[in-house]
Formats: structure tokens, C-alpha cells, sequence
């Protein structure tokens, strides 16, 4: 079998951790069987070299039979070698195993945060995604150790046992007992596991959601002179993870110490119970010198069952959360009817907001959460009483909506990729790191060109965006690589290609939230000439209040506390609204100051 990184990983079983587990290894069952017979023969023949030391003693050694010595010699030779060979085989085929445990996961996890979507940040928060992806996906595929070595030890252990029978009762009974009661004395320690390590991942989830928070707002904090004061409470939480992970390094250890000092223990008893019977005349030399070695064979065994708790015990936590991630969903689609079959009128009742289709329309406020929410509800990110036409949104199937309506989110993510597939165009090789996300919704099928359509299509949305200079400046162009986040890209160039990106899928309504912010002001006068042009007959919304933009507007939309207190033109509302003045004459200034050659921001 091979593992295709690319291929269906297949429905998983979310009803506990124990049950996925239990589905990763049905999923790949011939390589866990192959693992498992590899594993048991493995060990079951380490067992075989003892009892054939046995009779090369008592057949050859000890009646000085030359003959039988070498025969018994040589069958060990030959049964190490066979030995040595399916040893390879057994760490190549549960390599594999892991493998294909870790991209299922990771495939399954992905798989299930592109179906959430925007509600994904609603739910759960980046540090528990990051946390699963980076800790819980490798503990679980490193669990399913137990599907070779696991059963391979107890094969084994039984096949010890049948052994030692043969030599003594008495000895195989203290083995077959023995190690149940190492188990019981590890029980209770392998539960503390699992309580401790669950929460050690919770706080390492949050601990890492602020290390996020903190990498991409500390310029902001640091202006702002809060860096201290979320470095203090970084150093707290970090604290209380550090203590938490001495908690669960102290059961840890404990498992581990007696994991190897319970067996030598164990194996000691085992050793010395046989040397007073040989000593009796109970068992002969040979017979001695085979319960010595099926001793030291069954340390493998027992190391194995130790070590397939202890990561059986890490693994349902981890597994457990996977889950529990899994079980999100997002909010019912309940929509049954068809969306206008022509461009309509989208009203929001809960600002009073109408907007005229094919129209580029402003919505000015002096609070941006109160615009991003009416974009928010015109979008269908949240529950609302907005219509399209004289339809609810809530009552039209969200495909429908999500093909037509496009919320271009200014903080939308960045994946790593060449330039062109960051903007929206996937690279021709199908494993490279490509980026097909929009700005805050993936596009319908059919709006997202590709292939040898794709160049005008992406010149024209890299010139509505004025990005042309951003494609110049890079080594190789559109295939330069970009990092994750655009990191290597200035604020204002990040915003331009996010801009880009949304323009590309040419949505017949396009809602953006400050899309102009980041940019000094010829700039931004360059992209407000553009994108009124590039958007010509389609219906864009935008949430600013830069004149430059505004005055490129057909309609602007003055907000105050969430609703609209006038309507109008940009000169008009100058004209008749002073608190629209007050608003936007700050950013007159900038502008004017710009054009006279001082810096706007």
C-alpha cells in the first residue's frame, strides 16, 4: 500500500477518542495486520533463540555430539538472520503506519476547518488548531505503536509462557501472572496521565493563541505602550504551562522508572526461581540456560506493553480533542429558496442600509465594528434580518449566497505560495503550496479563473488593486515565493494583494472593510480610480471614510450608532452634515498634505 497525501481520507468516527483511533487503524488495517504479524513473529522468534541455546547445550554441548552442536548452531544463526530481516520490516511497515495516521489526521482536521469557514474563529481559537495540528496529530499517529509492537508484545508474552511451561509450571505461572500485576501497579498511574495531559494541552492551546496575538499586533502594542503589560501576562500564563508540564513530566517519569525497574524486578525473580530449581535437579543446564534467555527475551515483550500504555494513554487525550474539534459544525443552512435571478436591492433593517445594485456605495461611521457588522450581515455571516430583493437571507441556501456575495475581510489570511497563487491562481503543480482562499469566503465554482484564461484575468485584478509595482519589486515576479501571512511584504503591499485577490473573483457583490487603510494617499487615490472602473455595473460596498474613496462613490451612507442618519453624496454630505465633516475632514487634511509632498500615514 502506499499513502497518497492527496487522496479521500474517508468519513472519521467522532464518537470518542478511542473509537478514532480504532477507525485510523480499520482505514489501513492490511499494513496494521502486516505490522502486527511482522511484530509478533519478530519477538516470538527473539523467544526461539533461548530454546534453541537449550538443546545445542543438551544435545550437542553437554554429550560432546559435534554434529548437533553445529546443526543447533547454525539454526540460531539462520533464525537471527531471519530475525534481523523481518526487524527492518517491522519499523518500515509501522513507519508507515504512523505516516498514514498523521496526513489522515491532518487531512481530516484541514479537511473539516475549510467546511467551517468563517465560523471557525467563532468556535475555536487559532491556539487549538495550531496545538493540533503541531503536538496532537504526531501523539496520535506515534499511538498506534500499538498495532505492531502492542500485539506483537503479546503474542510473545503467551508464546514465553507456553514456552517456560514446557520447563516449569512453577515458572510459567509467576510469567503468566507477573506481568497483569505489573499492569495493575500502572494502571492508576497511566489515568493520572491522561487527566494531567489533557490539561497541559489546554493551557498550551491558549498559551499559543497568545503568542499569535502577540507576534502580529506587537507593533501596535508597542506604540500604544501596552508591549509590557501583555509580556507580563505571556510570562504568567507561560509560568502556569511550565508548571503543568512538571506535573505531567512527574507521572511521566514515574511510569517510566517503573516501567524499567518493575521488569528487571520481575525478571530477576523469574531468573533466580529457575537457578534453585537446576540447582534441585528440577531442570537440566539446558533447560537453565533457556529459561535465562526466554527471561531476557520477555523483556522486549514487557518494554513493549509498558510503552504501548503510556502512548495509548497520550494518544486518547489527544485523539480526544481531535474529536472534539471534529464535532463542530457550522450554523444550519436552512435556506430553500432561490436567490434573485437578477442583481437586487440587499437592505440591512437593522441600520436601515439599502443597497442599490450595480452602485458603489460608502458606509461611513466613527465606530468600524458597527460597519464590518452591517457588512457582516449583508454577507450572511451572522444571523440577521437583511433581505436580497425581497427575499430574507437567511431563507436562500448559502451557496448561493456565498457564489454571489463576497465579504472581503482586511485582516483575511495569507498562505505561503508563489505571488500568483496567494492572489487566487493555483500553481500547475499540484503539490506546491498554492492559496485558492478569498479574502473571507472561498469562490463558487467557475468564478475563480484558471488555466490559460487565468493571465488577463490576473493582470486586470493586479492593476484595479495598483499592484503592479509589488510584482516588479519581487525577484521572480508572480512566482516569487511569499511567506505565510505576506510577511515579507510591507502593510500596505499585503493589503493591495488581498485587494487583488478579492477582484479576481469578480463577485457580483463585493463587500470590503477599509480595503484603502494601509496605503499613503496617491496611492490609494490610484486604487479609487481604478476599482470604481474595474467595478463599473457590479455592486461594491465599502466601509471607509478616506475622502479619496468617498468621493468616487455613488452613494454614501453616513452611520451614526449603527444606523443610517444620512444619505448622499460625498459633497453633499460634506455640504449639509457637519458631523460627516467633523468625520472625514481629518482625513482631508491627510490627503491634501499628501499631495503637497508630506507624508499622509
Amino acid at each position: 500500500m502506499r499513502i497518497d497525501a492527496y487522496e479521500d481520507p474517508g468519513a472519521p468516527d467522532r464518537r470518542g477518542g478511542w473509537r478514532y483511533l480504532a477507525w485510523l487503524v480499520r482505514r489501513q488495517w492490511p499494513r496494521c495486520l502486516a505490522g502486527a504479524v511482522l511484530a509478533s513473529v519478530w519477538m516470538v522468534l527473539l523467544a526461539a533463540t533461548p530454546y534453541l541455546m537449550a538443546r545445542a547445550v543438551d544435545h550437542g554441548l553437554e554429550p560432546g555430539d559435534l554434529g548437533a552442536l553445529a546443526g543447533w548452531t547454525g539454526a540460531m544463526v539462520a533464525v537471527g538472520g531471519v530475525n534481523a530481516w523481518l526487524g527492518m520490516m517491522r519499523h518500515r511497515t509501522m513507519t508507515k503506519v504512523r505516516m498514514d495516521a498523521n496526513f489522515r489526521t491532518v487531512k481530516v482536521v484541514v479537511g473539516h476547518a475549510t467546511r467551517l469557514g468563517a465560523a471557525l474563529r467563532g468556535q475555536v481559537g487559532t491556539g487549538e488548531v495550531v496545538t493540533i495540528g503541531v503536538g496532537d496529530v504526531q501523539t496520535i499517529s506515534t499511538s498506534l505503536t500499538a498495532v505492531g509492537p502492542g500485539v506483537g508484545a503479546v503474542v510473545a508474552y503467551a508464546a514465553v509462557g507456553g514456552l517456560m511451561l514446557s520447563v516449569s509450571p512453577r515458572l510459567a505461572l509467576v510469567v503468566l501472572l507477573g506481568v497483569p500485576a505489573l499492569g495493575l501497579l500502572l494502571g492508576p498511574l497511566m489515568g493520572r496521565l491522561q487527566g494531567r495531559e489533557a490539561e497541559y494541552r489546554e493551557r498550551q492551546s491558549v498559551l499559543t493563541a497568545r503568542i499569535g496575538d502577540l507576534a502580529g499586533g506587537l507593533r501596535v502594542l508597542n506604540g500604544l505602550g501596552g508591549k509590557g503589560l501583555v509580556a507580563d501576562a505571556f510570562r504568567r500564563d507561560s509560568g502556569r504551562l511550565r508548571e503543568q508540564g512538571y506535573r505531567v513530566g512527574a507521572v511521566t517519569s514515574w511510569i517510566q522508572a517503573l516501567g524499567v525497574g518493575l521488569p528487571v524486578l520481575f525478571l530477576a525473580l523469574v531468573t533466580w526461581l529457575g537457578a534453585r530449581q537446576a540447582a534441585q535437579g528440577r531442570i537440566s543446564v539446558g533447560e537453565l540456560v533457556s529459561v535465562y534467555g526466554y527471561v531476557v527475551a520477555l523483556g522486549w515483550p514487557v518494554a513493549f506493553l509498558i510503552e504501548m500504555g503510556h502512548q495509548l494513554s497520550r494518544g486518547v487525550v489527544a485523539a480526544r480533542r481531535v474529536v472534539a474539534f471534529l464535532g463542530l459544525e457550522p450554523a444550519p443552512d436552512e435556506g430553500t429558496r432561490d436567490a434573485p435571478a437578477e442583481p437586487s436591492v440587499l437592505h440591512d433593517p437593522a441600520s436601515g442600509v439599502r443597497i442599490t445594485p450595480g452602485r458603489l456605495t460608502a458606509l461611513v461611521t466613527a465606530h468600524p465594528s458597527d460597519a464590518t457588522g452591517i457588512l457582516d450581515r449583508l454577507g450572511r455571516y451572522t444571523p440577521s434580518d437583511a433581505t436580497w430583493g425581497d427575499i430574507p437571507l437567511t431563507e436562500i441556501p448559502l451557496t448561493q449566497v456565498r457564489a454571489r456575495i463576497l465579504v472581503a475581510d482586511p485582516e483575511a489570511d495569507l498562505f505561503a505560495g508563489t505571488l500568483s497563487a496567494v492572489i487566487g491562481v493555483p500553481d500547475t503543480d499540484p503539490r506546491g503550496a498554492g492559496n485558492c482562499a478569498t479574502s473571507h469566503n472561498a469562490p463558487a465554482p467557475g468564478q475563480q479563473p484558471t488555466g490559460a484564461d487565468e493571465a488577463p484575468q490576473l493582470t486586470a485584478a493586479i492593476n484595479a488593486a495598483a499592484a503592479e509595482d509589488i510584482v516588479r519589486a519581487l525577484p521572480d515576479g508572480l512566482k516569487t515565493q511569499v511567506a505565510a501571512q505576506a510577511r515579507d511584504l510591507s502593510g500596505g503591499q499585503r493589503q493591495r494583494v488581498r485587494l487583488a485577490r478579492a477582484l479576481l473573483t469578480d463577485p457580483e457583490v463585493l463587500l470590503a472593510a477599509e480595503p484603502t487603510s494601509a496605503l499613503d494617499a496617491h496611492t490609494e487615490a490610484t486604487v479609487a480610480d481604478r476599482l470604481r472602473a474595474a467595478r463599473q455595473g457590479r455592486t461594491t460596498v465599502l466601509a471607509a471614510t478616506s475622502p479619496l474613496l468617498l468621493d468616487r462613490a455613488d452613494v454614501v451612507h453616513h452611520l451614526v450608532d449603527g444606523k443610517v442618519a444620512a444619505t448622499g453624496t460625498h459633497r453633499e454630505l460634506l455640504d449639509s452634515e457637519p458631523g460627516y465633516r467633523a468625520l472625514v475632514a481629518r482625513d482631508a487634511e491627510d490627503g491634501e498634505a499628501a499631495e503637497e509632498g508630506e507624508p499622509a500615514r
